[in-house]
């Protein structure tokens, strides 16, 4: 049972660190395509827009089919759309290499997800997925830090240039070694699962996800540039506080995992409100060594947390739609992560990159609001029935 869920988190920490490794690349893409750093955070918005209008149509599609081939077909899209990425000419081909993956991620993620919690059962949905997330917060940990250090080293074009490489040798992996799997379950029609948009609490649901991704990527989308503007650091110091901030969220994925379960909405408030105090405290503590850790610390945590408390709060909404429920999340949280990305470049040119934290405070603590909203509804799942 293990290594099926292993092996999908080994993918799942490439098809990942593809939507985000960008994060650390932002200034030197920038320069080095002759736009603005705001300008090049469009990229992350058209990449998260992409998933967020498409996800949930295309997750809804894909589902009948064979899991294994599936996979596999989705990661060597990767491989070529990263290796479009490291030859890319100007933003334009640079964007069409940011479409392509953002169709594969939400189909990936969603139905692994499923996958995932079809091996060990719903009431261990969260450990099952902690363990799917694991390989996003490696994605955070290694693979956006990561890119960041050959960034430095060998320029931004050679760190797609590897992604593109892993992702061939994560598909030549589930090809040897995933079982192939059936369609186990009967499938859900799409009338039923596009039914779940009619209740108010799924809609609630998706809200708060867009709420707290726009919170978190108004300002984690230029922390690269506040830590080499604001800070002063250089590319490969930028790069081990990344490693840094990612390797903290190890704790925050098995933290989420343990409490998503027993109480989605009070787990996210919990992380949420920490985050808001490691939002607030990054700017201030910026010329602190202890201060800036233990606010990048604390952020890094909430925010892993949050990954996996978000998505299984979805799943555990519609049980019987799990994969669908998935897919409205990733929908939510990309729009989020577009709209956050917009914000924060628009907060940067207005206020200057001194005000992005509390900006992204803002948005945590109306997701607060609106989670202690949610808790006064009924609590049962969605009806299956879509009339």
């Amino acid at each position: 049972m293990l290594l099926p869920i292993l092996l999908l988190s080994a993918a799942g920490f490439t098809v990942l660190t593809t939507e985000f490794i960008i994060v650390g690349l932002l200034p030197s893409i920038a320069r080095d395509l002759e736009v603005s750093v705001p300008q090049a955070g469009l990229l992350v918005s058209l990449f998260a827009f992409t998933v967020a209008a498409l996800g949930p149509f295309l997750t809804a599609y894909f589902a009948r089919f064979k899991r294994k081939p599936l996979f596999i077909a989705i990661l060597l899209m990767f491989a070529f759309a990263n290796t479009v990425a490291a030859l890319a000419p100007n933003i334009w081909v640079m964007a069409f290499a940011r479409l392509l993956p953002a169709l594969g991620l939400p189909v990936f993620w969603a139905l692994a997800s499923e996958t995932a919690v079809d091996i060990v059962g719903p009431d261990y949905a969260g450990r099952a997925i902690a363990k799917i997330g694991f390989g996003i917060v490696c994605a955070t940990v290694f693979g956006i830090p990561v890119g960041t250090l050959i960034s430095d080293a060998w320029g931004w074009r050679s760190a797609f240039g590897i992604l593109a490489v892993v992702a061939l040798a994560k598909a030549l992996l589930l090809w040897i070694y995933l079982p192939a799997t059936h369609v186990i379950k009967e499938t859900v029609t799409l009338r039923s699962q596009f039914g779940l948009l009619r209740s108010p609490l799924m809609i609630g649901h998706i809200v708060l996800s867009v709420l707290v991704f726009s919170g978190m990527f108004t300002a984690y989308t230029y922390l690269a540039d506040i830590l080499e503007r604001l800070a002063g650091f250089d590319g490969t110091l930028v790069g081990w506080c990344l490693m840094g901030f990612g390797a903290v969220g190890l704790i925050g994925n098995s933290l989420g995992g343990r409490m998503v379960d027993r109480h989605p909405l009070i787990a996210s408030m919990v992380f949420c409100a920490f985050m808001i105090g490691g939002l607030v405290a990054l700017i201030p503590s910026i010329h602190s060594t202890l201060g800036l850790a233990a606010a990048m610390g604390i952020w890094g945590v909430t925010q892993a947390a949050m990954f996996l408390v978000s998505h299984v709060r979805l799943m555990k909404v519609a049980p019987h739609a799990p994969a669908f429920a998935a897919s409205l999340n990733i929908a939510g949280a990309n729009l989020g992560i577009g709209l956050g990305a917009m914000v924060g470049g628009r907060v940067i040119d207005s206020y200057g990159l001194g005000s992005l934290g509390f900006a992204a405070a803002g948005f945590i603590l109306i997701s607060i609001l609106l989670a202690l909203l949610l808790m006064t509804v009924r609590s049962g799942p969605v009806c299956a029935n879509a009339g």
